[in-house]
């Protein structure tokens, strides 16, 4: 639901990833059925093509787990907050610019920072360009991929708090993966567990965490 937090749990390589690119539509599922609600039907995910496929993608972005890796070092702080503009055509040249700025703000950051590589961030820095990134579009939908595990204990929890913020304000609904349980526990109202590619049990944070009734759990 829209400015809902989902937790979805299991072990590495039980395939949170893989359903997350599938709703992403990176991935085409080998069977069965993707579905989205767009608020006035239901929409196959893999049918989507074209103009369809593009407007889905701009309502569903993804926070990477390695801010090291997930941002291209020969680009600027700014290049890469408006990447997305360019590549949906959206904006002039200062428009855009006049958004990084705004973005950079809204993620805790100053905007003298957005002429700065990389290199020149903390982890915890480079997550927040990451999650401006991902906020560009004014996405319904964020899919945070383990977003805080590369980052110090320290960081974690501003990072934390920086999503569940953004959230709130933005009524942003979120998937929130993980194998740790302790940051779901923290930051989801619902949790989904997830052992060998199947939802093996499904329960209110609360409930789950009080009352496991599946072994795996």
């Amino acid at each position: 639901n829209a400015g809902e937090c989902i937790g979805l749990v299991g072990e590495s390589g039980c395939g949170k990833s893989t359903l997350s690119k599938l709703i992403l539509r990176v991935l085409k599922p080998d069977s069965g059925t993707a579905l989205v609600y767009d608020g006035t039907q239901m929409t196959s995910i893999s049918g989507l093509t074209g103009e369809a496929l593009v407007s889905y993608r701009a309502r569903v972005q993804y926070v990477f787990q390695d801010p090291f890796a997930s941002l291209n070092p020969r680009l600027t702080a700014e290049e890469i907050v408006t990447e997305p503009f360019v590549i949906h055509k959206m904006g002039t040249r200062n428009q855009r610019l006049h958004w990084a700025a705004a973005l950079f703000e809204l993620v805790g950051l100053d905007r003298s920072m957005l002429v700065r590589h990389p290199n020149a961030f903390s982890g915890g820095q480079r997550q927040r360009i990451g999650i401006a990134r991902a906020l560009a579009l004014g996405p319904d939908l964020l899919i945070c991929d383990e977003p805080v595990s590369a980052l110090d204990v320290s960081v974690q929890a501003q990072i934390l708090s920086l999503l569940e913020g953004l959230r709130q304000d933005l009524g942003i609904a979120s998937l929130f993966v993980s194998h740790n349980l302790a940051v779901v526990r923290a930051v989801a109202s619902r949790v989904y567990v997830m052992c060998s590619g199947r939802i093996v049990e499904s329960a209110p944070t609360s409930e789950l965490f009080a009352n496991a009734r599946h072994p795996y759990t």
